[in-house]
C-alpha cells in the first residue's frame, strides 16, 4: 500500500518507518527543509532504540522518502496520515492549529479519495471538525479515521510492530476495511484491532494515558506517607502488584512523570471536561500532586546544607524525562535545575542522550560532563533522575573519591537501601528510610 505521513516527529517518524518495514510505500512529509535534507541523507532526527536500523534499510529498499511537498503526498498516497504536533495551550487544551491547518491545505490540494488518519493525540470531536474544514475546501470524496497511536518512547519501535491492540475509530466501511488491511500484517500473533467510532477513539487515548498518570501519582503520594509512617514503599509495591486486578506496572515512585503525552493529555482531558461543565476531580488532583512531585526532593536538599545551597555544586544523572529517549518535555530533571539555579548552586550535568536538547535549553548556565563520573567530579552531592541503565550498578568507590560529600538524592529509587548503607553514603530517595 502506499501511504504518506504529515509529520516527523516521534509519532510519525517511527509509524511512517514501521509501516515500510512491512512492505509499504511510504513517504513522510515535513516542512522543515533543514530535517528533511537530513532524514534523505540517512540520519534519523531523534533518538528511538532500533529506529536507525529500520529506517536505515527501509531507505536503502526505495520504501521510505521523504518531501517538504503536501502535494506530493497526497497524490502519492491513499491513506494519509496526520501525526502533527498538540502542544499544550495556555489553558491547558490541546492546541489544534497544526492539524486544522494542515486539513485545510489537504482541501485545497485532494484530487482523489483519501482516508485522512488522526495519528495526533487529540480531544474528542477533532475528527468530526477534521472533516468539516477539509469539506469547507472540496467536494472530492474522503473519510476521516481516528487511529491513537499507544506509542511509549523507548520502546515505540517494538510497540509499533508488536501491538497490545490496534483501535480505529470509523464510521465508514471502505475506511475501515482500508485500515484493516494496513494493519493485519501488525496482528498476527492475535492481538485485536478495536473497531468503534470516532469520538470513541478519540477518549480512549486520553482516558489510557490519563489512568496510567494516576496510578503513577498514587503510588507517589503512598511512597510520601510512607516516609511519614516509616513503611518501606518497595514492600509496599511488591505487596500491591501481585493483586492481578492492579498489576505490577506503573507501581515506581519518584519524582513524577513527564514527557510529551502524560502531563499533556490530563491536561487536555481536564480541560475538555471543565468545558463541558464537568469536574474531573481526580484528574485535578492528579496535575496538581504531580507538580509538587517534581520537585519534592528539593527541600530535603535544602535541609541538608542548612538552608543554603548558593556556592554548592551538583552532579545530576539524567535529563530526559524518562530512559531510552532524548525527550526533555516535562521532564522533572528541568525542574530541578530551574528550582537549584534560582538558589545559587552550579550544576554538572550528564544524560546519555538528552545532553545537546538540555543544552540548547539553557546554555552556559550548566556545566556539561563528558560522562558520569565526570559529572561528579568535586560536587557536594549527586541528584538522580532518570533512571538510565548505566546509573544502576556505579562504582562507589570512585563515586566517593570523586564527590566532596558522599551524599545521593535518588529522585528514582535505584539502589537498595541497605547496599547503599554499606557504602557509606548519606542517601535519600522516595518512599523509604533515609540511609546514613
Amino acid at each position: 500500500m502506499k501511504i504518506s505521513v504529515i509529520g516527523t516527529g516521534y509519532v510519525g517518524l517511527v509509524t511512517g518507518t514501521c509501516l515500510a518495514e512491512t512492505g509499504n510505500e511510504v513517504l513522510c512529509i515535513d516542512i522543515n527543509e533543514h530535517k528533511v535534507a537530513q532524514m534523505k541523507n540517512g540520519e534519523v532526527p531523534i533518538y528511538e532504540p532500533h529506529l536507525d536500523v529500520l529506517f536505515d534499510r527501509n531507505i536503502k529498499a526505495g520504501r521510505l522518502k521523504f518531501s517538504t511537498s503536501l502535494q506530493e503526498g497526497l497524490d502519492f498516497a491513499e491513506i494519509i496520515f496526520l501525526a502533527l504536533p498538540t502542544p499544550e495551550d495556555e489553558d491547558g487544551s490541546a492546541d489544534l492549529s497544526y492539524v486544522l491547518g494542515a486539513a485545510k491545505e489537504i482541501g485545497k490540494l485532494i484530487k482523489s479519495y483519501k482516508v485522512i488518519v488522526d495519528k495526533s493525540t487529540v480531544p474528542v470531536g477533532t475528527a468530526d471538525k477534521v472533516r468539516e474544514t477539509i469539506a469547507k475546501e472540496t467536494n472530492i470524496d474522503f473519510d476521516v479515521v481516528s487511529n491513537p497511536e499507544f506509542l511509549r518512547e523507548g520502546f515505540a519501535v517494538d510497540d509499533f510492530l508488536k501491538p497490545e491492540r490496534i483501535i480505529i475509530g470509523s464510521s465508514s466501511e471502505r475506511a475501515s476495511r482500508l485500515m484493516e488491511k494496513l494493519y493485519k500484517p501488525f496482528v498476527r500473533s492475535g492481538n485485536p484491532i478495536i473497531f468503534m467510532d470516532e469520538r470513541s477513539a478519540e477518549l480512549t487515548k486520553y482516558a489510557a494515558n490519563s489512568f496510567l498518570a494516576t496510578k503513577i501519582t498514587f503510588m507517589n503520594e503512598i511512597a510520601n506517607f510512607c516516609e511519614l509512617v516509616g513503611a518501606d514503599v518497595d514492600k509496599v509495591r511488591a505487596g500491591m502488584g501481585t493483586d492481578s486486578r492492579i498489576g505490577k506496572r506503573f507501581l515506581f515512585p519518584g519524582i513524577g512523570y513527564g514527557g510529551s503525552c502524560f502531563p499533556k493529555d490530563v491536561k487536555a482531558l481536564h480541560k475538555s471536561g471543565k468545558d463541558l461543565g464537568y469536574k474531573f476531580d481526580i484528574l485535578e488532583s492528579v496535575i496538581k500532586v504531580n507538580d509538587i512531585q517534581k520537585k519534592i526532593l528539593i527541600p530535603r536538599i535544602e535541609s541538608y546544607f542548612d538552608n543554603d545551597l548558593k556556592g554548592k555544586t551538583f552532579g545530576i544523572w539524567g535529563l530526559a524525562f524518562k530512559p531510552e529517549t532524548d525527550d526533555i518535555r516535562e521532564a522533572p530533571a528541568l525542574y530541578m535545575i530551574d528550582e537549584l539555579l534560582k538558589s545559587g548552586a552550579t550544576l554538572k550535568v550528564f544524560d546519555p542522550e538528552a545532553m545537546e536538547n538540555v543544552r540548547q535549553k539553557y546554555k552556559d548556565q550548566l556545566i556539561y560532563s563528558s560522562n558520569m563520573y565526570d559529572a561528579v567530579n568535586s560536587v557536594d552531592a549527586l541528584i538522580i533522575c532518570t533512571e538510565w541503565s548505566i546509573f544502576r550498578t556505579p562504582n562507589f568507590s570512585l563515586l566517593k573519591e570523586s564527590m566532596n560529600e558522599a551524599v545521593i538524592f535518588d529522585g528514582r529509587n535505584l539502589y537498595d537501601i541497605e547496599d547503599i548503607e554499606r557504602e557509606g553514603f548519606y542517601y535519600s530517595s522516595i518512599g523509604r528510610k533515609v540511609a546514613n
